[in-house]
């Protein structure tokens, strides 16, 4: 079989980068000089970076050309938790701990030991959980507004495979949906694997552009929309009342459902409604405990119109059969004795403390955060080279993420993102720093 002779440019560039004989944050040649020195068409060239992006190798940035990346950072498609070494500070991921909470836990195992039928927690359980699960997580959700019954709620492993769960149930391949420029790299990461195509809305400094949101549902077959109100990840966002009204508006217009990401809506103090309450019949609110209390603390849960909940419930059985009851058996008590309410308390209070650390030590650059979060987004500029930063840095034994993962454009934007909550206070103080100097003396700047 003939192989087209851009291949072979494709092979001898990723052979000649991966040997080191291009170090990171070289420039290649531009796509026409390439074709001259190749014999090669124009958009040949073109096709010959796409794929060398495609593999990790290069990245290109618009208007500046395309560079040689660094092998030793993460790739576009690492939104996965990276190992990172056991004394390392690692900002990269955000699990949110106050001491005492193994203390906690040890207790929790006690008295459940001491107390029930231990020999039912072993058997099966209802797929969507147990009656006392799902009045425990309805009476939780009040006090973030959502007034609603055990019978909307269904109990799953955690908040991402609520979204799993929500998206086999209402998603086929193929499906259009509206996601955020930046956005969590869980949801891209299970659309990719579901063959869901992602339509990012571009981004305003208050949220998402809704009025692109508009033009896109008058143009596509929009199915679903993947929002994040109340405290967005990585961007700190808590859209107002105006902004939700709107949402709920142009998805009403266009029968679009809404899955509604609160995971880290715990953080943010006196929040408006979120959208299930504004449109319960088209929402589904996907929450757990694993940023709350802790992640090795797998319940999640869901909040759906009751026309949906069988669906939901076929896809729980389908993926896990049901949640351990053994764990849901500690978070419903720590759901009803008051521990949770006060670990979010506490945590708040924590994430503003990182959060005045983290101001005072990078003050003058374009932070972009919100108070009591406990993520801190750090656009950089167009000349900065985040994958160099990113693997200097963890030279130093400090791991921090790029845009990467967040992306969900082709141009992925020039900076960092910093999870605060994942070290103790002298790591943070220690590491912060190191950010700072590393991000001022960038030699690609």
């Amino acid at each position: 079989m003939r192989v087209p002779k851009y291949k072979g440019v494709v092979d001898v560039l990723a052979t000649q980068i991966r040997d080191g004989r291009w170090p990171a944050g070289h420039r290649l040649p531009t796509h026409r000089r390439l074709a001259a020195d190749e014999g090669i068409a124009v958009v040949t060239a073109s096709r010959v970076y796409a794929e060398l992006e495609a593999m990790g190798l290069v990245s290109s940035e618009q208007g500046r050309g395309t560079f040689v990346r660094d092998l030793a950072a993460a790739t576009g498609d690492d939104v996965d938790q990276r190992e990172v070494a056991v004394d390392a500070i690692d900002l990269s991921f955000n699990y949110p701990a106050i001491p005492g909470q193994a203390d906690l836990l040890r207790q929790a195992l006690r008295d459940l030991a001491s107390a029930g039928d231990l020999e039912a927690l072993l058997r099966y359980q209802p797929h969507r959980g147990r009656v006392q699960d799902r009045a425990a997580v309805a009476h939780h959700l009040r006090r973030r507004g959502l007034d609603i019954g055990r019978e909307r709620v269904l109990i799953v492993n955690g908040a991402q495979h609520g979204l799993t769960v929500a998206a086999m149930a209402l998603l086929q391949p193929g499906d259009v949906v509206a996601v955020d420029a930046l956005t969590y790299p869980g949801f891209v990461v299970l659309a990719r694997t579901l063959g869901l195509e992602l339509a990012p809305l571009p981004l305003t400094e208050i949220g998402p552009d809704l009025d692109a949101l508009d033009q896109l549902c008058r143009r596509r077959r929009v199915r679903a929309v993947y929002a994040m109100p109340t405290m967005h990840n990585p961007l700190g966002w808590v859209l107002d009342d105006a902004q939700r009204a709107q949402l709920v508006s142009i998805t009403s217009r266009y029968e679009v459902t809404i899955i509604e990401d609160a995971s880290y809506a715990y953080l943010a103090d006196d929040a408006p409604p979120p959208l299930a309450t504004l449109a319960p019949d088209r929402t589904i609110y996907v929450s757990g405990l694993s940023k709350s209390i802790a992640p090795g603390l797998r319940i999640g849960f869901l909040v759906a119109p009751a026309a949906l909940v069988p669906a939901l419930e076929r896809a729980i059985r389908a993926t896990t059969w049901h949640t351990p009851a053994i764990t849901a058996a500690i978070a419903t008590r720590w759901l009803t004795d008051g521990t949770v309410e006060r670990l979010e308390t506490q945590k708040r209070d924590d994430a503003r403390l990182r959060q005045s650390i983290a101001a005072d030590v990078l003050a003058g650059l374009p932070l972009v955060r919100h108070p009591s979060s406990y993520f801190v987004w750090l656009p950089l500029p167009q000349d900065a080279r985040p994958d160099r930063i990113a693997a200097a840095l963890a030279d130093q034994g400090i791991a921090v993420s790029t845009a990467e993962p967040f992306a969900t454009t082709p141009t992925v934007p020039h900076a960092l993102r910093l999870a605060l909550g994942s070290v103790g206070l002298p790591e943070l103080r220690a590491a912060l720093p190191v950010v700072r100097a590393e991000i001022d003396q960038d030699p690609y700047r």
